[in-house]
């Protein structure tokens, strides 16, 4: 138990030194804790890790599902909803059966069963990976809004594949009409099951009596029952956990107060800063166990398959993407699509964004030992093999080359939007005019007759008036923009500093010290990173 402990708080360690290397050196996080786990594992002496793939569904997964789902813009998913659905259901089934094709026909004994197998694993892209990519390159918050959204549902459709697969090679019989109504039952009982459990967690949350803390560790709780109560039900825990998060997610202005919010969004950070770094250098340590498992095949062999098969990964995506944008094209002469000239940067910087990571991982160690009367699975660590080596090809090799796939393609936006800064002024002065007719119509005597309440509304059409000339200097002039900033942040800097002084005296209160302290980073925090 404590070698068990020392271990988990070793690895925690390692993922925070690791980033902030990888930090440094400007290589995206994912890509650098993987190739950091694989040379640790190289290293004579470091104890073998062998992953419980029920460890990862069960505790890894949803979290990391809900906290995506969470903070998944449901306007953006609303708006790309169709190419969404394609990319998470289409080319999932799309893959899965081109890769249980070539393999089939291609590697001995291994049938088309297997085939759909392993597709259903290696199908899903990770989107972590991908975002912590794009987060180093200017890209349109289009490309990034479709990437998240297929990250929320492929998933699912990957494990459904992975679930009637695997059932097919344990049975040795498949039914294709069986097969489909099963997997369009799965999908909707899980997204049934999961607003079925959000509904109670917002009754907890609206009618209960709820404090900051609870809050939190309701959101904290929620992910994990949806998962746990689908799966009891036999149905998709991640459609489950997907589907209950946006529902929340979008009533968290009902639900939660400012303090849960605030709280709560420093909480799901670090959470999920720790389960990503934790799962991708768990990845890299994996990969001694994997080939000492590799019974029956040479190394040159598994290599040869793995690459083979990760190019016809890559390929499909490419293919699909590009058809996708020429299928809007002419299907949007008859129906209404959200951009009917999508063109072709988008869907090739989309293609190559496809790299594989967690679910995958976790899909293939979930393969069982043996199938029935105890017949070992066959060809069960050449598929843990070639995941590994399709996770490893596309995190490392698409992961540092989309940069500069991007800068060669220069992808465009595909709708107009309003630059954030204006967006964020516009908001704050109907804010402020909202507030102050309010203030008006309803405490119009309490203002001639309460200096405080007086002083408010003074302050309100002060800060209407500012914010209206600062809306025309955005307007006008990106240069004062960025002066304007420079000027900000150096003025927060000398507050901070002001505020340190102050710490030393006894007047104040620590306490009042670190609430404005939480204002000013605040202050710092809009500048720095403008609201999406």
């Amino acid at each position: 138990m404590h070698q068990t402990l020392l271990l988990c708080l070793a690895l925690m360690l390692a993922v925070t030194l690791l980033v902030m290397v990888g930090q440094r050196l400007r290589i995206p996080v994912p890509i650098f804790l993987v190739i950091s786990g694989l040379a640790v594992s190289l290293i004579p002496g470091i104890p073998r890790i062998e992953i419980d793939p029920e460890l990862i569904f069960l505790i890894f997964l949803p979290p990391l599902l809900y906290e995506a789902a969470w903070f998944t813009s449901w306007k953006e998913f609303w708006r790309w909803r169709r190419i969404i659905i394609v990319l998470a259901f289409g080319l999932v089934i799309f893959t899965s059966v081109a890769v249980a094709y070539v393999s089939s026909a291609v590697m001995p004994e291994f049938t088309l069963a297997m085939g759909f197998l392993l597709g259903g694993i290696i199908s899903p892209p990770d989107a972590v990976a991908a975002t912590s990519v794009l987060k180093e390159v200017k890209i349109s918050k289009t490309t990034v809004s479709i990437l998240e959204g297929e990250s929320l549902v492929n998933d699912a459709a990957s494990l459904i594949v992975f679930r009637f697969a695997l059932a097919a090679v344990i049975s040795g019989s498949f039914v294709w009409q069986e097969a489909s109504v099963d997997f369009l039952l799965v999908t909707f009982m899980g997204i049934v099951v999961g607003l079925v459990v959000a509904c109670i967690f917002y009754a907890i949350h609206r009618w209960l009596p709820t404090s900051t803390r609870i809050s939190i560790l309701l959101t904290f709780l929620a992910p994990y029952i949806m998962y746990m109560a689908a799966e009891e039900f036999e149905v998709s825990g991640v459609m489950a956990v997907v589907s209950g998060g946006l529902f929340l997610s979008n009533q968290s202005h009902v639900i939660l107060n400012h303090s849960s919010r605030i709280q709560g969004t420093g909480m799901w950070a670090t959470v999920v800063f720790a389960l990503n770094g934790l799962v991708f250098i768990l990845i890299g340590l994996e990969l001694p166990v994997i080939i000492n498992g590799l019974d029956g095949y040479s190394k040159t062999e598994a290599i040869l398959y793995a690459l083979l098969i990760t190019g016809v990964i890559i390929v499909t995506r490419m293919v699909f993407t590009i058809s996708a944008s020429y299928f809007t094209q002419f299907i949007g002469k008859y129906i209404t699509v959200a951009q009917r000239n999508p063109g072709l940067r988008g869907p090739i910087v989309l293609g190559w964004a496809g790299m594989r990571g967690v679910v995958s991982l976790a899909s293939a160690l979930s393969v069982p030992l043996t199938i029935q009367d105890g017949v070992p699975f066959p060809h069960r660590n050449l598929i843990l093999f070639i995941t590994f080596v399709v996770i490893l090809v596309t995190l490392v090799f698409q992961g540092l080359t989309l940069p500069l796939v991007i800068r060669w393609v220069q992808p465009k936006e595909l709708v107009e939007r309003t630059p954030e800064d204006r967006q964020e002024t516009k908001i704050r002065l109907k804010l402020l005019k909202v507030a102050l007719q309010y203030l008006q119509q309803n405490y119009a005597e309490a203002s001639s007759q309460n200096e405080l309440v007086e002083n408010l509304k003074n302050r309100i059409e002060s800060d209407l008036h500012q914010t209206k000339r600062h809306l025309d200097s955005v307007e006008s002039d990106g240069e004062n923009v960025a002066q304007y900033n420079e000027i900000m942040i150096d003025i927060i800097r000398v507050k901070r500093d002001e505020l340190h002084r102050l710490r030393s005296i006894q007047e104040f209160d620590d306490e009042v010290i670190r609430r404005e302290e939480a204002r000013i980073d605040l202050e710092e925090e809009k500048i720095d990173h403008p609201i999406h």
